[in-house]
């Protein structure tokens, strides 16, 4: 059974940081693209972050470009999603998962994670 794991979460102040951890199983393929997705309650799940499993490719969704990076220890097959300056807006419920190709579509990706909340509030 393909696992994928999130880890990470947790309730911050506006203006703090947090590191999400993401690590699959080894019968998850890794080798496509991986995407840090978030889903708040009553709204639909959103990609917020992008990227090829290589790095080479990489897009943030607008509202997280230039506080948010996806990076990966391939020593540890770790995906990491490091969040800076965060604003309650960001709080959401935060998912990873892997899929073939570049896509915003959750549809598009195949192995999922449980999720870690964050919480941002004052």
């Amino acid at each position: 059974q393909a696992l994928v794991q999130e880890s990470g979460g947790g309730s911050v102040q506006p203006g703090e940081s947090l590191r999400l951890t993401c690590v699959a199983s080894d019968n998850v393929d890794t080798s496509g693209y991986m995407a840090w997705f978030r889903q708040s309650p009553g709204k639909e799940r959103e990609a917020v972050a992008i990227s090829s499993t290589g790095g080479g490719h990489q897009k943030y969704d607008n509202a997280v470009e230039g506080r948010f990076t996806i990076s990966v220890d391939w020593a540890k097959d770790t995906f990491y999603l490091d969040m800076t300056k965060l604003q309650p807006e960001d709080s959401a419920m935060y998912f990873c998962a892997f899929g073939r190709w570049f896509s915003r579509n959750p549809e598009d990706f195949n192995a999922w994670g449980q999720g870690t909340q964050v919480t941002v509030s004052s």
